[in-house]
């Protein structure tokens, strides 16, 4: 069992104050999504979580498994089996997929490290991604497409075989079928491994195929309202304007009588 958890933690860039006393835990074989609109911080907090030292935390803690992380390197937190998939996935010259992997995955398992095996899961994982089998052999998302670019990571999580996933709104750029296909390797990873799962999104369609049991709503910079998928539902029907933040019950029969309220 592992298990993320952030407590009270204050972030800022640029002295903004983008996370604000911000709370969350995640456990081994749970699927939790943040939404809400643009430019509330959903991006920010994978962000801090995974190291980027763009971000100052200025209070609070982020444990994983009893490990403080705060001051940890982004290398460090990845060694420990936490993983993000990006919003808009870097490009590096000179670097290829299959040489990328190679190295990390030999650097996590040491003598048990079997290039044959390697060989063998990221071929068949390319393959079951419909990915172009010269994936493998070009630099990392050079001249990939959007769609490209994703299922990219979702190939290095599958070679990564990560416990703790964060997906950053991982369905930005993919059209239906690939969406659909992402969709499909992100709940059969889950079925197969039990992991933690964070989603960060603001559309509804990707929770189509993965539906989560954990649904939070962020607003200024902390998580304002919580329940399970009929939260999706409601949003869905109402948009977020009509939620009530102010009532500090969160559960979802507070939500279903708000929706009875506003009918």
């Amino acid at each position: 069992m592992h298990k993320l958890e952030i407590k009270n933690l204050c972030v800022k860039i640029d002295n903004k104050e983008i996370l604000k006393d911000f709370n969350l835990t995640i456990n081994s074989g749970e699927i939790h999504t943040i939404m809400g609109p643009n430019g509330i911080g959903k991006s920010t907090l994978s962000r801090v979580v995974m190291g980027d030292k763009n971000y100052e935390i200025v209070s609070g803690q982020i444990y994983f498994d009893d490990i403080l992380l705060n001051d940890l390197e982004t290398d460090e937190r990845a060694r420990l089996g936490i993983f993000l998939g990006m919003q808009m996935p870097i490009e590096i010259e000179g670097v290829t997929n299959a040489d990328f992997l190679r190295t990390a995955i030999s650097n996590k398992e040491k003598e048990n490290f079997k290039i044959m095996n390697f060989i063998k899961k990221m071929d068949s994982t390319i393959e079951y991604l419909k990915m172009d089998k010269n994936m493998a052999h070009r630099a990392i998302n050079v001249g990939f497409s959007g769609g490209e670019r994703k299922k990219n990571e979702i190939l290095q999580m599958y070679m990564l075989n990560p416990n703790m996933i964060m997906l950053d709104e991982i369905d930005s750029g993919l059209d239906v079928d690939s969406l659909k296909l992402v969709g499909e390797a992100i709940n059969k990873y889950y079925v197969d491994n039990k992991p933690g799962i964070l989603l960060v999104t603001h559309y509804e369609r990707l929770l189509d195929y993965i539906k989560p049991e954990f649904v939070h709503i962020m607003k200024d910079g902390r998580i304002v309202k919580s329940g399970g998928y009929e939260l999706v539902d409601y949003i869905e029907k109402n948009g977020y304007d009509k939620l009530n933040f102010e009532n500090n019950d969160l559960t979802v029969a507070s939500i279903v009588k708000e929706e009875i309220s506003h009918e």
